[in-house]
């Protein structure tokens, strides 16, 4: 059985990324005019190369197999494919971790997803499509921490309690930024999480809909402590992360847009992250 998570949709505000100098700009402007698969320079030709993280987690993708095109993530991915003209047999799938996938340098794949917020600092060292959802950041934790019962940010300071999060991440900027605390930093989400379950730390901050799956499901007795509202106002939302000065990032943004255009994005959202309000805000 499928189960969805309550999340509340926000409004996305279409992202155009420019690149850094003229002859980028001339690249991306002649792929805009021709986006068509047979034309687009990906890194094998007539193959889509999509990565995502290992493991990959629900609600993004379903028992970590992305092919099968299950979860929000897996459904965005192939929405944006077939916008390109890529059909299910042409797309390959490709596994990173999330910080080595947003370092400088050469990519394993022609566009990657697990929830990277666009942010400045970011896009000065690779390019994003225009933003295909927007979560606020929560915290994770568990029935008897120092967490529980906890209503407000002060409070979650002046607890004790120790919050980790992923490196790299927009998680691990709002415990030092809005939260105030030092974090305890992990490689990936999956390391953070066993710290969690272990009780090394008290709680995980993590983004709103991996919150409800991991306090349902992979965390025992877990709980959602709170979202932190607006957590992720420095940045625009998640997008699809490609090489700095992708000859491919003006086609695969074209197609966001027009998946958000004709409904089939709010269509994937409804249906993997949707219904109604669920997570306190920490005030």
């Amino acid at each position: 059985m499928k189960k969805k998570f309550t999340v509340i949709p926000l409004i996305l505000a279409a992202l155009v990324l420019t690149s850094c100098s003229s002859s980028s700009d001339d690249a991306a402007s002649t792929a805009a005019e021709n986006c068509s698969a047979d034309s687009l320079q990906t890194l094998e030709s007539g193959v889509l190369t999509i990565a995502t993280g290992e493991p990959a987690y629900y609600p993004w993708v379903i028992d970590d197999k992305p092919e099968s095109g299950e979860g929000f993530e897996a459904a965005v991915a192939y929405a944006v494919a077939s916008e390109l003209g890529y059909d299910a047999a042409k797309v390959k799938w490709v596994r990173t971790t999330f910080d080595a996938a947003i370092a400088p340098g050469p990519k394993t794949f022609d566009f990657n997803l697990q929830q990277y917020s666009i942010t400045e600092e970011r896009s000065q060292v690779v390019d994003f499509s225009s933003p295909y959802y927007k979560s606020n950041q929560a915290i994770v934790s568990f029935k008897g921490s120092k967490l529980e019962g906890v209503t407000t940010l002060q409070g979650v300071k002046d607890s004790g309690a120790k919050l980790g999060a992923a490196v790299g991440t927009t998680s691990l900027d709002v415990i030092e930024s809005q939260i105030g605390l030092k974090a305890s930093v992990f490689n990936d989400n999956a390391a953070a999480v066993t710290a969690l379950k272990n009780k090394q730390i008290d709680g995980l901050v993590v983004d709103l809909p991996t919150a409800f799956y991991l306090s349902a499901v992979e965390v025992p007795k877990g709980i959602i402590v709170g979202q932190i509202d607006g957590s992720d106002a420095g940045d625009s939302g998640f997008g699809l992360l490609l090489a700095k000065s992708s000859p491919l990032t003006s086609c695969v943004t074209k197609a966001v847009d027009a998946i958000r255009a004709n409904g089939t994005l709010q269509a994937i959202t409804e249906k993997w992250l949707a219904d109604s309000a669920g997570a306190p805000v920490l005030k």
